[in-house]
């Protein structure tokens, strides 16, 4: 069976290493793996708002128009960048691993690259994986629920539900910590005083379900936020582990 002649975005035939250098022309002084290290560079530094071409470009001592002989445009460089800064995904599953602790680990580490590289939660997202990285991350996760019971489309649609949970927190996270900067606190201090705020503003108002949560004597306001971590993802895991026994039982 042929493959299907499919068309592919530049971006993603130079990260594949699908596109052929041109035979002619001056010799080249760069790499894309250069530019692309550069711009996370300029990234990391002042933000992804810095990022831009002729920044890029003296970043790496060259003329702006030089970078497009590795990158049509600045789109594509962001594309780029994320893909190479996801890097290589967490550890496959173990022969002896049930699915829940693999895929628990990869959304994780999909976390914990968004905490290293806060500035990929401002890059839009354009569509689906189809960097060689992300790619690889998604057969990671895919490998985990192999056997699982669920069907194709489950699978795909669990790991599409554990990596937007991953990225929704990893946001967060990084959102409150700039929040927390600009205020010269910790980020424990900034919950803190969310809550003596909070407890102020509704002290009088029709607000019940508040006051029982402020009142609650189990309500710990200073839980960690990586405890609020491990419940969110253990419940949306719970769900999916509610399927594949319904599935088996089902069976």
């Amino acid at each position: 069976m042929s493959e299907p002649d499919v068309d592919l975005p530049e971006s993603v035939e130079i990260a594949w290493g699908l596109r052929e250098r041109p035979g002619k022309g001056p010799k080249r002084s760069l790499t894309l793996d250069r530019v692309v290290a550069a711009g996370i560079r300029v990234a990391a530094a002042d933000g992804l708002a810095a990022v831009s071409m002729s920044r890029v470009a003296g970043e790496l001592g060259v003329a702006t128009m030089s970078l497009y002989r590795y990158v049509p445009a600045k789109t594509d460089l962001l594309d780029l960048m994320v893909d190479a800064a996801y890097g290589d995904p967490p550890a496959a599953r173990g022969a002896d691993e049930d699915w829940r602790p693999a895929l628990a680990r990869w959304a994780w580490a999909n976390a914990a690259t968004i905490h290293r590289h806060p500035w990929i939660r401002h890059v839009p997202i354009g569509g689906p994986p189809l960097g060689p990285n992300q790619v690889r991350w998604m057969e990671r996760a895919l490998a985990a629920l192999r056997g699982s019971g669920l069907r194709g489309g489950e699978r795909l649609s669990t790991v599409m539900l554990v990596s937007g949970y991953a990225r929704n927190w990893a946001t967060l996270n990084a959102d409150l910590a700039v929040a927390a900067g600009r205020a010269g606190l910790s980020a424990d201090e900034v919950g803190a005083h969310y809550w003596q705020q909070l407890a102020r503003l509704t002290r009088h108002g029709p607000y019940p379900a508040i006051h029982e949560l402020l009142t609650d004597a189990t309500f710990d306001e200073t839980e960690e936020f990586d405890d609020e971590w491990h419940f969110g993802l253990g419940r949306i895991l719970d769900g999916v582990e509610a399927l594949i026994r319904s599935r088996a039982a089902a069976t």
